[in-house]
């Protein structure tokens, strides 16, 4: 189930913190290098579990400006990308406004069985191996922020990018980027993606550590962690107000793992670092994962594209707290 609910606190935030770094996906403060789908006809021990990926951007009511979506890298060929024999794989992104965007649960799910392409159709296109888009940009726009879903809790209209592996078995890599102009990367103010569900590339530099930024607000009193397809490339620990590194469960090849995490008063209306941390021995390349997050209730927590409140950093003088009172 969908978290259908923000507090007042966590939109306040979101306006404090807003900057330059919301509006890349990945973000500059996650450190990821490129969000992957692959083909349909792919194996899942490369990485990604059922070939479609959903991001979700916020404009925020205020804005009235066109906005665009941007890709990097759209096509399937080339050195960005991940090749499987021939390259041989389509990809298709769509746009999507209009209520159900974002509200229809489907769209919000850990299983991409039902409606997830609720909403309006907004753009869409398909791309093979083109040389053209080949570690090039391509813009869907311009969009009225009007033709997203209303959803305040959310901090405004909702658009929603499907990506989807048609045909084929290559990985897809690829980055995106909300702009108010259509041939260079121009930021929305006030704007910022979150997406249930990720799928990404880890850094083959094993010095490098990359971040995701779930939000904790006051109904959580536990979290559950699930990834895809770590293949035991190091570790994935928690950075919070109470938490100095706490280790949470990770995948082998083509298998999901799970834990379970208490959240103390002292996580709440905070962000939660989730650092990602490669084996410094084991040198693994070209590490494609899947990861998402639960509450108690077993409802998916967003990541969001900014620490919303800034990085949580851990308080040595907590010592040891009472966990959150359920609400």
């Amino acid at each position: 189930m969908p978290v259908c609910h923000r507090p007042a606190l966590l939109l306040l935030l979101l306006w404090v913190h807003l900057g330059l770094m919301a509006q890349p996906v990945p973000a500059v403060d996650e450190n990821i290098p490129a969000l992957v789908t692959f083909g349909k006809d792919a194996d899942t021990a490369w990485g990604d579990d059922d070939f479609i990926q959903i991001i979700f951007f916020s404009i925020p009511e205020t804005f009235q400006d066109p906005i665009f979506i941007r890709v990097y890298d759209p096509d399937t060929g080339g050195a960005f990308d991940e090749q499987q024999g021939a390259w041989n794989t389509r990809t298709n992104f769509s746009v999507f406004g209009g209520d159900g965007a974002c509200s229809n649960t489907d769209a919000q799910r850990i299983e991409r069985d039902g409606n997830y392409r609720s909403g309006t159709m907004l753009a869409s296109r398909s791309f093979g191996n083109d040389a053209r888009y080949d570690e090039s940009w391509y813009t869907f726009g311009p969009f009225n922020p009007t033709e997203g879903e209303l959803l305040p809790e959310f901090g405004g209209y909702i658009f929603k990018l499907v990506v989807e592996g048609l045909e084929g078995d290559d990985g897809n890599l690829y980055r995106l980027f909300l702009s108010t102009d259509q041939q260079q990367n121009r930021p929305v103010e006030g704007a910022f993606a979150f997406y249930f569900k990720y799928k990404f590339r880890m850094h083959d530099n094993v010095a490098e550590v990359s971040h995701i930024y779930p939000y904790i607000d006051e109904r959580v009193v536990a979290i559950q962690q699930s990834n895809f397809d770590w293949d035991n490339d190091g570790i994935i620990r928690i950075i919070s107000p109470s938490k100095n590194g706490e280790r949470m469960a990770v995948s082998g090849d083509d298998h999901w793992s799970t834990s379970r995490h208490e959240i103390t008063a002292d996580d709440i209306n905070s962000s939660l670092d989730i650092q990602m941390i490669k084996n410094r021995n084991n040198r693994v390349r070209n590490n494609n994962v899947v990861i998402y997050l639960e509450n108690q209730y077993g409802e998916l927590l967003p990541f969001y594209s900014i620490p919303i409140g800034g990085i949580p950093k851990y308080k040595y003088s907590i010592g040891i707290k009472p966990k959150a009172p359920i609400r």
